[in-house]
């Protein structure tokens, strides 16, 4: 992925030196780079890939930078907030005149920004988020998803398991209101079809809530065996521990973002997590069930 980060930012050096007189945060010796993160609230737990683009940054700096420039990359904390994002972001533009946008987390805080960014011909690069409306390029020229599979791809290759183990599951998948979570409902559609209403159950929740234990005791209630958790940080954390505590056993699904062992399975639980959690990997259909000792 550095490699990735790197080759792009090397690309957009050697092509710079006929703009750079008319080029925001861009000069004869540097290239600034402007970048939301949420380091505090909700969402910290998810900002470790600024710090370690910060850590290349000084790197690639250290050896001369790129084509005699050398980056200074504004990496601002915008709590995973919306509307803190947008006051960053309007920052880093208005006041700090960077380049670009590099590299920002989050679906919906980047979405707060898309249409300012777009408006005033800002590239808007590498979103850490991977909902499929990043690739509405018609809408959004300027702007770039980030290089993983889309939640709408893996929703698919989730649903596509299940009718293969259960041709008459009843599936029911928790999501996060905003583009995040809806992908996934998005997916399970493009799956089934007509048969969606009678296959699925949907319940959501907000950003903010403090529970979703409600929502997964519901599920269990209506006789669900296949579990679909669109769920990020502490949600899916609860999500595990919560089907774990019922003794309830469906074919369950945790999305993408949310498999790391250190920020949500050994939180959950790693005996907990054991047995019960697969992924797609990829875009490709894959599925896993994690192990009591971490790989």
């Amino acid at each position: 992925m550095n490699r990735l980060f790197g080759s792009l930012l090397i690309a957009g050096a050697f092509a710079m030196p006929a703009a750079a007189e008319n080029a925001p945060g861009v000069t004869d010796t540097g290239i600034k780079i402007g970048q939301t993160m949420p380091y505090t609230g909700p969402g910290a737990s998810i900002a470790i890939p600024g710090k370690a683009e910060l850590a290349y940054m000084q790197m690639i700096n250290d050896r001369g930078g790129i084509n005699g420039r050398k980056i200074n990359l504004l990496s601002v904390d915008d709590g995973y907030m919306p509307w803190r994002t947008g006051n960053e972001t309007r920052k880093l533009i208005e006041v700090e005149h960077v380049a670009f946008i590099f590299g920002s987390i989050g679906t919906a805080t980047q979405l707060s920004v898309a249409k300012y960014l777009n408006e005033r011909k800002i590239p808007q690069l590498f979103i850490g988020s991977g909902a499929s409306r990043w690739g509405n390029y018609r809408d959004t020229p300027y702007t770039i998803g980030g290089v993983r599979p889309t939640y709408r791809l893996g929703a698919r290759a989730y649903v596509r398991y299940i009718l293969r183990q259960n041709p008459n599951a009843k599936i029911c998948i928790l999501y996060q209101d905003d583009d995040f979570g809806r992908d996934y409902l998005l997916g399970a559609h493009d799956v089934l079809g007509d048969k969606y209403s009678a296959t699925v159950t949907e319940a959501s929740y907000e950003f903010l809530d403090r529970s979703v234990d409600n929502q997964i005791a519901s599920f269990k209630a209506n006789g669900c065996n296949a579990f679909i958790s669109a769920t990020a940080l502490d949600f899916s954390i609860q999500a595990i521990r919560k089907v774990h505590d019922l003794n309830w056993k469906p074919i369950f699904f945790i999305s993408n973002i949310s498999t790391s062992i250190p920020t949500i399975l050994q939180p959950a639980g790693l005996d907990n997590s054991a047995g019960c959690c697969r992924r797609s990997i990829s875009g490709i259909q894959m599925t896993r069930t994690l192990p009591m000792i971490p790989p």
